[in-house]
């Protein structure tokens, strides 16, 4: 028995470190995600320079000054040491004002609000490139991307062109969910009603996983889709084929497809209502559905006489 438990306690590091052996976030696709990394692993550099010196001094005291050791220099009246206190105290306190002053850097440069343009990313962007808008809707439990420039739109996959800046809009149609594709860019929320930005790139082709990390009910596990980086000429082609294809999602196709559904296949819509996803923005898909807008307009209308009611 005690030796079973000694082979699963000695296997476990290797089972930990065999678990990570595909660590996307450190293996990006992505130049916003590269930079993300890059700052990860710095801010983990930074905190070791304390950590570390402290677990092996913790050891090596222990060691030094243990009770049959009778080191030679005891000092039972010992009490201060200025060049400690200095250590002590400088040591980390310079690596919270560099740590502070990177992790504040790092934010509003990889604010998912800020483009991705040819100044920020000049190895990943060529200048005068025209950014790829991309609208996203989390439904329930599943992805809808709406192309505008195309008048295309497509469920569970997602397609883009190297070198191309990506501007996602996304919001929600029942609750919040979390838009991520670690190897592309950080992770932002969709939530009904909102509107939040993500902006990326992708630096060469491959196929990405993508999914909600946010929990939003018993299909959660099944809202993933895939992230198509593509050359330039592929990304045409596909375009090509999502159209050939046919369907046409209009506000009746689309409250059909809104329906929660889970393993939702991939499939592809040759047009989609132009007014769609401000529809779903707005919160007014539904035929005789007032929109949000027209409510907040009603609601600041001109003020009631005082002493009438509504």
């Amino acid at each position: 028995m005690r030796s079973k438990f000694l082979r699963n306690l000695l296997a476990a590091p290797l089972a930990l470190g065999l678990s990570g052996c595909h660590l996307v976030l450190l293996h990006s696709a992505g130049a916003v995600a590269a930079r993300q990394s890059g700052l990860m692993v710095a801010s983990v550099f930074l905190m070791l320079l304390i950590i570390v010196p402290v677990l092996v001094a913790i050891a090596v005291i222990a060691w030094r000054y243990r009770a049959s050791a009778n080191p030679p220099d005891y000092d039972p009246d010992w009490e201060h040491s200025s060049t400690l206190e200095l250590v002590v105290w400088a040591a980390p306190l310079m690596i919270i004002i560099a740590l502070g002053a990177m992790t504040w850097i790092g934010t509003h440069q990889l604010d998912p609000y800020r483009p991705v343009d040819h100044a920020d990313y000049p190895h990943s962007v060529a200048p005068g490139v025209k950014p790829l808008r991309i609208e996203v809707v989390s439904l329930e439990w599943k992805w809808l991307f709406l192309y505008p420039d195309y008048h295309i739109a497509t469920v569970n996959q997602v397609a883009a062109p190297v070198g191309v800046p990506i501007q996602f809009h996304l919001t929600a149609a029942t609750m919040m969910d979390s838009f991520f594709v670690p190897a592309i860019a950080g992770q932002i929320y969709t939530m009904p009603g909102m509107q939040t930005v993500l902006h990326a790139v992708v630096d060469r082709p491959g196929s990405y996983r993508g999914f909600s990390a946010n929990f939003s009910g018993s299909g959660f596990t099944d809202m993933r889709f895939r992230f198509l980086g593509m050359s330039a000429g592929d990304f045409a082609r596909w375009v090509a084929r999502v159209k050939a294809g046919g369907g046409d999602l209009n506000r009746t196709a689309y409250l059909r497809l809104a329906a929660p559904s889970r393993a939702e296949p991939v499939h592809t819509y040759a047009t989609f209502s132009p007014d769609l996803y401000s529809r779903i923005l707005d919160r007014c898909v539904e035929p005789g559905a007032m929109c949000m807008s027209g409510m907040i307009a009603r609601d600041a209308g001109p003020a009631r006489p005082a002493g009438r009611r509504p």
